[in-house]
């Protein structure tokens, strides 16, 4: 891969591969870490993509395993994050949803943002996420009802 399609790619990418981390770990650092450790693996391997939704699903993948692999981790159990930025948002009513999602248990946070944040459809985070497209919708269906109880009647989800 030339040096060139590199810098397209991670362009193109690099943004959805780091909210998918922060989505998972909720701490800036490691989703850059993350972020770093999905591109060293896409460019050094020898992967070949049919599409740039193929490529994109593959990093999104890439990066889940990435988390869950850093989770498991003795570092990950033993270090404390001292302090996070705040991530700075246009209004105040999508920082407190944002925050709102970020606190949704881990099955129903990932598939809230792939599917509202990062555009997928049901079917596409099923075979992402390898479960079956019930199973995706039933998580999307209970995670918009405790964001509904956790925000209130004052937003419309």
């Amino acid at each position: 891969m030339e040096q060139n399609d590199m810098e397209l790619i991670y362009d193109k990418f690099s943004n959805t591969v780091y909210r998918t981390a922060f989505s998972y770990c909720k701490n800036h650092a490691d989703a850059e870490d993350i972020t770093s450790d999905v591109f060293i693996k896409c460019f050094t391997g020898k992967y070949a993509y049919d599409s740039d939704e193929h490529l994109k699903a593959w990093l999104i993948r890439c990066t889940i395993n990435r988390c869950k692999d850093i989770f498991k981790s003795f570092r990950f159990k033993h270090v404390v994050a001292l302090d996070d930025a705040e991530i700075v948002y246009e209004s105040p009513e999508e920082s407190t949803v944002f925050h709102e999602v970020m606190n949704l248990p881990e099955k129903y946070r990932i598939v809230i943002h792939l599917f509202y944040y990062e555009g997928y459809s049901t079917k596409e985070i099923a075979e992402i996420l390898k479960k079956s497209d019930s199973a995706v919708r039933t998580q999307l269906c209970r995670g918009r009802e405790m964001l509904k109880k956790s925000l209130g009647k004052e937003f419309h989800i």
